[in-house]
């Protein structure tokens, strides 16, 4: 079975970025020319992904705006001979991939927001991308690397990494035995562990691939942490009837939902754009240079 259906949660308010978050969604902020949702779009439509499924709230328009034509920009773009915008506009939403919007009718997390899926979703596998996080993947991509190993394996994946023993608490954490060529089986996962209290230093993050029988579980799964239905908690219940497996993605993440993780995105996304990594790079030595050494 391959992946054909990813999932997008993006009801969530992003107060951390607030004020700029107020009225324009966290997942519409750009990473030097491109939102973070198409970021994350266009890394799930590299893995083979059709059908693109986003979990949304009554703030978020922009993005279903940001997917749909826009004949009035199209339209003046043609008239002045922009062809090199035109073609980035109507690049945006390739040929083959639709969109549908699903609306979140109350904030009670990520857990409810995949559950909200399940009618579109159906008896099939399916990808859980959460925008916040940007990942620099090698080959294809991390949710191409993660398709990869579902084809293999054909269990729930999750997509981890190490993190510090200090910032547990803002992840969920998994035990798992028996590392080979970067995955291994779960053994257990625990929402946002203590330090002391932690399985590993192993981290998910936002990529996921999980089986329909998630649904079933979440379903099960009461109010955890916060007052929410937690994915974690849900996929904790899954681990007793079905494999997981845990994948250690090959790339760079960037947390671009911390003020520090999106500063450093935008540096170094810059740093590679065609059109502006040799002036950007010129500029920031000029700058940072006679500011280290002041």
């Amino acid at each position: 079975m391959m992946i054909k259906k990813a999932v997008f949660p993006v009801a969530g308010l992003g107060t951390r970025f607030l004020p700029a978050t107020k009225a324009n969604p966290k997942e519409m902020m750009p990473v030097v020319d491109k939102p973070l949702i198409q970021y994350a779009a266009e890394e799930a439509i590299a893995a083979g992904v059709k059908e693109l499924i986003f979990v949304t709230s009554s703030s978020k328009r922009a993005i279903e705006d940001h997917f749909d034509k826009n004949y009035e920009l199209e339209s003046e773009l043609e008239k002045r001979n922009k062809q090199d915008m035109l073609d980035i506009v109507r690049g945006v939403l390739p040929s083959g991939v639709g969109c549908v919007y699903i609306r979140q009718p109350e904030a009670l997390g990520l857990g409810h927001a995949v559950l909200c899926a399940k009618d579109v979703v159906g008896n099939a596998p399916f990808a859980v991308i959460l925008a916040d996080d940007l990942i620099d993947g090698e080959d294809g991509g991390c949710l191409a690397q993660m398709s990869a190993q579902f084809e293999k394996y054909q269990s729930s994946i999750l997509g981890i990494e190490k993190v510090s023993v200090d910032e547990t608490e803002k992840y969920g954490i998994i035990k798992a035995d028996d590392f080979d060529n970067h995955i291994g089986k779960v053994n257990a996962i625990v929402e946002k562990p203590k330090p002391e209290d932690a399985p590993s230093d192993l981290g998910v993050v936002g990529r996921y691939i999980l089986t329909p029988k998630i649904f079933e579980m979440l379903e099960q799964t009461e109010k955890g942490a916060g007052g929410e239905i937690q994915l974690t908690d849900a996929i904790a219940k899954l681990l007793q009837v079905e494999t997981v497996m845990a994948y250690e993605f090959q790339g760079q993440r960037y947390d671009c939902g911390s003020k520090m993780g999106y500063l450093q995105a935008t540096v170094e996304y810059a740093l590679k754009h065609p059109e502006l990594q040799d002036k950007f790079m010129e500029y920031l030595r000029s700058y940072c240079i006679p500011a280290l050494e002041k």
